[in-house]
């Protein structure tokens, strides 16, 4: 595939990196009209994802020298290459660090929980779709080896380097699975918001959705660098997965409460005799 989309004189520009920016520029966009459906302000919300942005990727990257100061120490222009190193223990403390950094955010600015979450969670879908293509370039998360007729062969040495990808050897494609799943999950949540019946409730089945599209994706995915638990049963992609699957469960499951809380008090109200 295609590592390096392109060279601006000696620099090497990663297709990861600017698809991940087109995902996360085309999420903006879209939450610029999500905020408006779920009546919040635009700006607010803009100003939310640059801080947890800014957050996930400061508190990945300084996490990744601290594990590896000796390197630093001895080679201090391996910090050149920082943004080519991608790990799936990086992303989950990159979502910790921005998770910290936007709830107290959101209690400075006095966001409702709820329909801001209903708000982020289609563009988070369309985000993680482009950065799923921009894996499939350059080899990041790729997949097992396979005889299928769409698999793809990574050639370039830079895949191998950055991504650890096996050069030479079909493999599936799992990152366009992947890709296809988050941008059907983006579309269904965009045509559901409309009908939603609750605050919180786009985002509980966007949290079932992403747990679910995480969670099968990676049978496709080879194992190296995941993770093993239980015996190689699940890896830690999966782990997060479910945790995710239980956290959509128990929002949904707070929000049906809530409406049957609301409609029940409707009904004895409207049953108390009038003197």
């Amino acid at each position: 595939m295609h590592p390096v989309l392109f060279h601006f004189g000696p620099i090497v520009v990663p297709s990861y990196g600017v698809l991940a920016a087109l995902g996360v520029l085309l999420a903006l966009m879209l939450l610029l009209g999500t905020a408006r459906m779920v009546g919040l302000n635009p700006n607010q919300l803009w100003n939310l994802c640059i801080v947890a942005l800014f957050a996930a990727l400061a508190g990945s990257r300084i996490l990744l020298v601290i594990l590896n100061w000796t390197v630093v120490r001895s080679h201090p222009a391996w910090l050149l290459g920082l943004a080519m190193v991608h790990h799936p223990l990086l992303a989950g403390i990159g979502a910790a660090f921005a998770l910290a950094a936007a709830l107290p955010y959101m209690l400075w600015q006095r966001l409702p929980i709820g329909p801001a979450a209903d708000a982020l969670t289609a563009p988070i879908a369309l985000a993680l779709a482009c950065e799923q293509l921009g894996a499939l370039l350059s080899g990041v998360g790729y997949g097992t080896e396979t005889t299928v007729r769409w698999a793809v062969v990574y050639t370039h040495p830079l895949a191998a380097r950055w991504s650890g990808a096996p050069l030479f050897v079909p493999v599936h494609p799992v990152q366009a699975y992947a890709a296809l799943t988050f941008l059907t999950i983006s579309v269904s949540l965009l045509l559901w918001m409309p009908h939603r019946r609750q605050r919180g409730e786009v985002a509980g089945i966007g949290f079932l959705a992403f747990g679910a599209a995480i969670y099968f994706t990676e049978f496709w995915r080879d194992a190296e660098g995941r993770g093993s638990l239980f015996n190689g049963a699940l890896d830690g992609p999966q782990v997060a997965a479910i945790v995710l699957v239980l956290i959509g469960a128990v929002v949904l499951r707070r929000r049906e409460r809530a409406r049957i809380a609301a409609h029940t008090t409707l009904y004895e109200a409207a049953e108390v005799p009038h003197v």
